[in-house]
């Protein structure tokens, strides 16, 4: 009977390293039975019970050599299977034929922008402030210092949404801050970066949405001086080392006294004149010192704490930098005029 067992075994090694498979039905085949949870090993290995004692030690190990002669055939089947097919493949391409241009994609230059301008103003110590497009009336207008009926709010045409008195698209970033100064207490440095909307004619000059980043900084003590002296970092690194800026007086509901910086973009061209009026000189924010009644109405004490804020269009900055005339190009998605910026990462 052991003999008989032995000679099954014998010929299971031989029928398993003579092996030949040609493709893959065959290699599943082959690992079904040798390998398989099924496989024909199995019920031999019961077979240990008819096996004299002395034999047991030669049968194990003759079970186990099968065993991993299986496991081993089959990987060694496997690969050259991969081989071949992966040898096939290639025999089927052409490697001297032109390859197709990878298509590059480019950021928008308003996002340069923003980066640019969060990057600067990271390097003082301000931080991001995000919040929702959709505002209620209080933090847009009415903590702003511009409450219900109050003129300044004709300075801005407002989309409210359909059936609501209240609720709006945000028209300045300035309700970001109102936010922040409701939710934590100084010292508050910020930059709020998004997008607002107005209800604005569509030209070539102006879009009824666009970009802000508005920034604001409260702490002790806190004076005209200190906002001076961060726009002008901020003009330096922006615009050159050498630049020029000036602050004229002006109004905002939400800051007392209000100011607007321009810098000196110079008269070398005749589109120098066009977009300077002939001045030399470009408006690219308005800033002041934060309104008291702003600070109240967001919970901070205006004895104790002052501060200044900042807000700049962002548009307007990209189509300086990059020299885009039309503020539409920036919002159609024209390929043609969005790969230009390619090289700009």
């Amino acid at each position: 009977m052991s003999e008989q067992i032995f000679g099954e075994l014998d010929a299971i090694l031989a029928e398993i390293q003579s092996a030949e498979i040609s493709d893959l039905d065959q290699l599943e085949a082959f690992r079904i039975k040798y390998l398989g949870s099924k496989n024909i090993l199995k019920p031999l290995g019961g077979q240990i019970r008819n096996v004299p004692n002395e034999k047991k030690k030669e049968f194990g190990q003759l079970l186990n050599k099968i065993k991993q002669e299986a496991a081993a055939k089959y990987q060694s089947l496997q690969d050259g299977l991969a081989q071949s097919q992966s040898e096939n493949q290639a025999a089927g391409i052409d490697f001297s034929a032109p390859t197709q241009e990878l298509r590059v994609g480019t950021r928008h230059p308003v996002s340069l922008v923003i980066n640019r301008i969060i990057e600067i103003f990271t390097r003082l110590g301000f931080t991001i402030a995000e919040d929702r497009e959709i505002e209620d009336d209080w933090h847009n207008f009415t903590a702003m210092n511009t409450p219900e009926h109050h003129p300044a709010r004709d300075m801005q045409d407002t989309f409210y949404l359909q059936d609501s008195t209240t609720r709006l698209l945000r028209t300045h970033t300035s309700s970001v801050q109102s936010r922040v100064m409701t939710s934590q207490q100084p010292p508050i440095r910020i930059i709020a970066p998004g997008r607002v909307y107005r209800n604005e004619t569509i030209s070539a000059r102006s879009h009824c949405q666009f970009h802000q980043v508005e920034g604001l900084y409260i702490d002790k003590n806190v004076s005209f001086a200190d906002m001076k002296q961060t726009l002008l970092y901020y003009a330096k690194e922006m615009y050159g080392e050498d630049v020029r800026i000036r602050l004229r007086p002006s109004y905002f509901p939400f800051t007392e006294p209000s100011a607007e910086m321009d810098v000196y973009w110079g008269l070398k061209t005749e589109r120098d004149h066009k977009i300077t009026k002939g001045t030399g000189w470009l408006e690219i924010l308005g800033c002041g010192m934060v309104d008291p009644n702003v600070l109240s109405n967001c919970g901070i004490d205006p004895e104790e704490y002052s501060g200044f804020a900042f807000g700049m269009g962002i548009e307007r900055q990209a189509m300086l930098q990059y020299r885009i005339g039309d503020i539409r190009m920036l919002f159609e998605n024209d390929v043609r005029f969005l790969k230009q910026f390619r090289s700009a990462y």
